[in-house]
């Protein structure tokens, strides 16, 4: 039988979904040689939500993890995961842009790109495709799946055909954000994207979300699948990926070659488990079937943050009325694949129609941009009485038809003429003092400690011979050591 290789997702998707992306780098490092020597055919490290936690709440500069990751990681393909011509952002972004991005991932040691396109516009995905081959990449070319009238295999089928043959993808993925694949489904879509692939590999990308995606990757690989993307427990199950240890047990009973060392892969989940105690942190577990989640779609990563976000606002109460909501919302904007930017999209104009007692009365600029074309061809029509209130409601400074963009680099270089890109890019990326407030939080800390700052303290004190006696008193706390 053949070989399937492991794609790893524990440092990247796996910790977006369990752990509101809140891994830092110090709990990377000191694993990262290790999983270089593990036998994955990649670690998936960095993607546009990896970027904006580091900057808005680690206060790690993005770039520096790529580098520092690198420095151990010398053999393993690192991989970027890019939205389109987006980035970062809902807005489609000047190529100039995502053209300099591209080149600083590959010289900071990434060597492999996936590259999607949630509404399946393959004119936003042919020309990054392009330059990272000219860069020397490995690239993806990674259709996302969703479920609706629209989104039927030949569908797939088709978007498949033309990136291998325009964009000259070297692997083709099936991302399934929202954990919508069953065993059924995966017996059709396989042999049907197979049919137009020649020799290029296919990869599948799932979550746990219903629990049927361990079943969905033993099934993917009987039909002919090569590559999958799991996570080592306890980072896995729950919203993020098939564990990496069942996944491979399951494999070799079955007869499938897979050259991972099971040693490093245990001692490298020890270590995440310590974080997750140390830390509070929750850790995956299998999921049972919910029949409601095929209406709403809403992916893993964003359903804990959405839930956090309704918490902090006191609504927390509400969050099964508007998860209903958005499963109108989803099929009004027709069809639109419920993954980065677009799950977000759905869910925050469903929030609003809930909150507001008025469906579409209050219209986010991004679902008007939506609507009218500006991020590509959508899938569907909107429903046309919803983009009547669309266009009357949103925002008058939206034209109703997108204008082509004006590179953007001559204007940044010459507003910051003494900074490197990559602080040109963050800064373009994220205004005000967002990067100001990165960089003056001091250098990043590559050390992870599992002791509490206080016990270090005392540790260190009592190593001091001149220390005879310690007091420390705080609100609640008083503390006397001598020796």
């Amino acid at each position: 039988m053949p070989e399937i290789k492991i794609i790893d997702t524990t440092l990247r998707d796996a910790h977006q979904c369990l752990w509101a992306t809140r891994m830092t780098t110090a709990m990377m490092l000191p694993v990262a040689e290790r999983m270089d020597r593990a036998g994955f055919e990649c670690i998936d490290l960095v993607g546009g939500p990896q970027f904006d936690v580091c900057v808005r709440y680690l206060k790690e500069n993005p770039w520096e993890r790529i580098r520092l990751m690198r420095q151990k990681v010398r053999n393993t393909k690192m991989q970027w995961a890019q939205r389109g011509k987006s980035l970062l952002s809902f807005d489609v972004l000047p190529d100039d842009v995502n053209a300099l991005w591209l080149e600083l991932m590959a010289r900071n040691g990434i060597r492999r790109v996936r590259v999607n396109d949630p509404l399946g516009d393959s004119e936003n995905l042919l020309e990054t495709m392009h330059q990272a081959k000219a860069l020397g990449m490995e690239v993806v070319g990674a259709i996302v799946y969703c479920l609706s009238p629209v989104h039927t295999d030949e569908f797939f089928a088709a978007k498949t055909k033309v990136l291998i043959e325009r964009g000259g993808v070297d692997v083709m993925m099936i991302k399934d954000p929202g954990g919508l694949l069953t065993p059924d489904r995966i017996r059709t879509l396989v042999p049907a994207m197979l049919a137009v692939m020649g020799d290029v590999p296919l990869e599948l990308h799932s979550h746990c979300i219903t629990g049927l995606a361990p079943l969905v990757y033993l099934e993917a690989v009987k039909l002919g699948v090569t590559l999958i993307e799991t996570s080592i427990a306890p980072l896995a199950q729950g919203p993020a990926q098939p564990a990496t240890q069942t996944m491979v047990r399951n494999l070799r009973d079955m007869g499938y070659e897979i050259n991972l060392d099971d040693e490093i892969v245990d001692a490298v989940s020890d270590h995440f488990s310590a974080i997750a105690r140390h830390e509070n942190l929750p850790v995956g577990v299998p999921a049972e079937y919910d029949e409601f989640h095929y209406k709403h779609q809403i992916p893993g990563g964003m359903m804990e943050n959405m839930k956090f976000q309704l918490k902090q606002a006191g609504l927390i109460d509400r969050f099964d009325e508007v998860l209903e909501e958005a499963s109108r919302v989803f099929k009004e904007l027709g069809w639109p694949v419920m993954v980065t930017p677009y799950s977000q999209l759905v869910g925050i104009q469903s929030v609003l129609n809930v909150v507001q007692g008025e469906r579409y009365k209050t219209i986010p600029d991004e679902v008007k941009k939506y609507a009218c074309g500006y991020y590509g061809k959508i899938v569907a029509p909107v429903e046309p009485n919803v983009l009547d209130k669309i266009i009357s409601n949103g925002s008058p400074n939206i034209p109703l038809v997108p204008q082509p963009l004006e590179p953007a680099l001559p204007a940044l270089r010459k507003k910051y003429p003494n900074l490197e890109d990559e602080e040109r890019l963050l800064r373009y990326m994220y205004p005000g003092s967002q990067v100001d407030d990165m960089i003056g939080a001091g250098p990043m800390c590559t050390d992870y400690q599992f002791e509490k700052p206080i016990i270090q303290l005392l540790r260190e004190l009592s190593a001091r011979p001149a220390v005879a006696r310690v007091h420390i008193q705080t609100a609640g706390l008083r503390l006397d050591a001598s020796h």
